[in-house]
């Protein structure tokens, strides 16, 4: 079983950024991917990004369309943790943001559900003013 621990989130105003971390502990991290999910109040949860592993030669990165060209992710293997760098924030992005494990392998759009990823963090919230 992994644990996870969010941090980095806060209040921003619109147009700024946050990095929010992951810290992983208890599984080899380097073996599976690792997502980023959001929900705001009274919607359902919903996929944010991925990396894949980090065995493969080239860790590949995948979005949603929401926030593709403002979001980054990346992963620091040897610290065992994983990036959110959130740019251009918007009042939309409010809400409580949780890193996952997801499955050894996934491509494209098949690493968006929810359902792919076993163990998550307790989220942390960012609140973008307006």
């Amino acid at each position: 079983q992994v644990q996870l621990v969010e941090s980095g989130g806060g209040l921003v105003q619109a147009g700024g950024s946050l990095r929010l971390s992951c810290a992983a502990s208890g599984r080899t991290f380097g073996t599976y991917t690792m997502g980023w999910f959001r929900q705001a109040p009274g919607k359902e949860r919903e996929f944010v990004g991925t990396i894949t592993r980090a065995s493969w030669s080239v860790p590949r990165t995948y979005y949603a369309d929401s926030v593709k060209g403002r979001f980054t992710i990346s992963r620091d293997n040897a610290k065992n943790t994983v990036f959110l760098q959130m740019n251009s924030l918007k009042p939309e992005d409010t809400a409580v943001y949780y890193c996952a494990t997801g499955p050894s392998y996934c491509s494209g759009s098949g690493c968006y559900a929810s359902t792919g990823y076993d163990s998550w963090g307790q989220g942390t919230q960012v609140t973008v003013s307006s």
